[in-house]
């Protein structure tokens, strides 16, 4: 498996969010709706309809600890998925294959997004981009690490600031002011 980065630059994923929109829907929902939520593809793909409709907070058994989590839905994703299912049925998957009836597969949304952000100049993105970059955008406007610690379920603040990439950009920017 490669390691991803999160998305750091706002406008660049604004350009994302607006080229995968202008593929379907779906592909621009993806990306939305991972973003702004931090959740792993393997507990988003499996969505549907009725786990969204209506709510206030998405609660999920996440696939990968096995636990229950209660997440809120913001108020501009809670607008997204109003418009987004507005004619969909509730037993209808979020993130639908056009194959088969089941959703997308972890492989296809990695095409989708990795796709997508080569055509926009971005390299070492995947699918765990989208819960590293909800993460970074958290932790860059609230500064507060010890919450994005509990959203992930991390067991120490140096593993979230690992994982999102801001040890990352200490490290770079002491190398860069560095010479000898």
């Amino acid at each position: 498996m490669n390691f991803v980065e999160p998305i750091r630059d706002k406008e660049k994923l604004d350009e994302l969010k607006a080229l995968l929109k202008k593929q379907s829907a779906r592909n621009g929902f993806l990306l939305n709706f991972g973003v702004n939520t931090g959740l792993r593809i393997s507990d988003i793909l499996p969505l549907k309809v009725s786990d969204v409709r209506g709510k206030t907070h998405l609660v999920i058994t996440e696939k990968k600890t096995g636990k229950a989590k209660r997440f809120k839905i913001n108020q501009a994703l809670r607008a997204a998925i109003q418009s987004y299912i507005e004619d969909m049925d509730d037993d209808d998957f979020l993130f639908a294959s056009e194959k088969r009836p089941k959703p997308i597969t972890r492989v296809r949304a990695y095409q989708i997004l990795n796709g997508g952000a080569r055509k926009i100049g971005l390299s070492e993105i995947g699918t765990h981009s989208l819960r590293k970059s909800f993460g970074y955008h958290f932790y860059q406007r609230t500064r507060d690490i010890a919450t994005l610690q509990m959203i992930f379920n991390h067991s120490h603040p140096a593993i979230t600031l690992k994982y999102i990439g801001i040890t990352q950009d200490l490290i770079d920017k002491a190398i860069e002011d560095f010479s000898l």
